[in-house]
């Protein structure tokens, strides 16, 4: 068995301990200590943290894009790849208290496919339903390691429903990418009765307490479904806030779950469905998503604004929002890698959620 090493999280004080076998993320989020995070991949970041004290750290693969050799000289590591070999003090660069104190254990499930409905040419609708003990305790934004059938791999996924929505159930909406080693699957190979092992539940991607701010949601792609996660718990808690959902599709046929988000618009007075073509004419707006948002919020100041979706929109949008008024530490967002060879040695492939 290997030895186990105390991490110290500052500035916050929480102590958990590591296994040496454990990226030190990992042992945080299976005792609950919920920690930004996001491609678990060490590609997007949002790990990155300072070592205080203690050097004896060993990284599994990860992209220089993420952390260059430079910050990993200064001190710098990513918490998704590191491993304790000793006891540790980690500043936290990016954190949430609150977040943190709140997280929710991993459980493991298995559930059987129930359903699979094509919602655009390229995306899928998939519904799971849990085997016993039938429950899976998430927040609304969060999402799930899927076992790939057949390799020793999983993907993430954020879910599309709410807990309290479908008792039982999880909903995903999965873009199918040619060679994906779990979305191939699911569109030529995976079917209703079909068993998947579940790991989870991940990510901070939440709504945060602040009911006196405006939400401004940007999605585009996969992204769709953490964001109808958090738009459906809204609905269901009586969330009226001023809000408004931008999302970005390059043509007509790739818009899903238009009749819904509509409707939502009944349900939540206050709340406004924007999408937006970048490559068709229509009667809707036009253009990349950060431009259309530009166009129609010409001040963005209190607002707490989500962005998911591709790396090239979250990458583009973060720095937009900034110049429109929100404040840094209220943009959330959660990047979807995609699979593929970056043409970096260290990059780890890791699938679109």
């Amino acid at each position: 068995m290997a030895e186990k090493h105390v991490v110290r999280f500052e500035p916050v004080g929480i102590e958990i301990e590591v296994d040496e076998d454990q990226t030190i993320l990992r042992a945080a989020a299976e005792q609950g200590v919920m920690l930004m995070h996001g491609c678990k991949e060490g590609q997007c970041a949002s790990c990155k943290s300072f070592v205080l004290d203690g050097e004896d750290i060993e990284l599994d693969r990860y992209s220089t894009f993420a952390l260059p050799d430079y910050e990993l000289d200064e001190g710098y590591t990513l918490l998704c790849r590191a491993h304790a070999y000793e006891d540790l003090t980690i500043e936290l660069l990016n954190y949430d208290e609150e977040m943190i104190r709140s997280g929710l254990p991993i459980q493991e499930r298995t559930a059987e496919v129930v359903a699979i409905t094509a919602v655009t040419h390229d995306l899928r609708h998939l519904v799971l339903e849990l085997s016993e003990p039938g429950e899976l305790k998430f927040f609304p934004g969060q999402y799930v390691d899927i076992a790939v059938p057949g390799a020793e791999a999983s993907r993430s996924f954020s879910m599309a429903n709410t807990t309290s929505r479908e008792t039982g159930r999880l909903e995903f909406v999965i873009r199918v990418y040619p060679g994906g080693l779990f979305s191939e699957h699911l569109d030529q190979r995976l079917e209703v009765g079909h068993q998947l092992n579940l790991t989870g539940p991940f990510g901070v991607f939440t709504l945060r307490d602040n009911p006196d701010a405006r939400l401004v949601f940007l999605g585009g792609g996969a992204g769709m479904a953490p964001i109808l996660s958090l738009l459906r718990s809204m609905a269901e808690r009586g969330i009226d806030r001023p809000t408004t959902f931008y999302y970005g599709a390059r043509t007509q046929r790739d818009l899903c779950f238009e009749d819904e988000l509509r409707g939502l618009e009944q349900t939540l007075p206050r709340f406004r469905f924007v999408p937006a073509l970048s490559e068709d004419e229509w009667d809707g707006e036009v253009g990349l998503i950060t431009d259309v948002v530009r166009r129609n919020e010409p001040n963005l100041t209190g607002a707490d604004a989500y962005v998911c979706g591709p790396p090239p929109m979250v990458e583009a949008a973060i720095p937009m929002l900034e110049g429109l008024g929100v404040v840094t530490k209220h943009i959330y967002y959660d990047k979807f890698t995609t699979t593929g060879d970056a043409g970096d040695s260290k990059v780890l492939e890791a699938e679109s959620r």
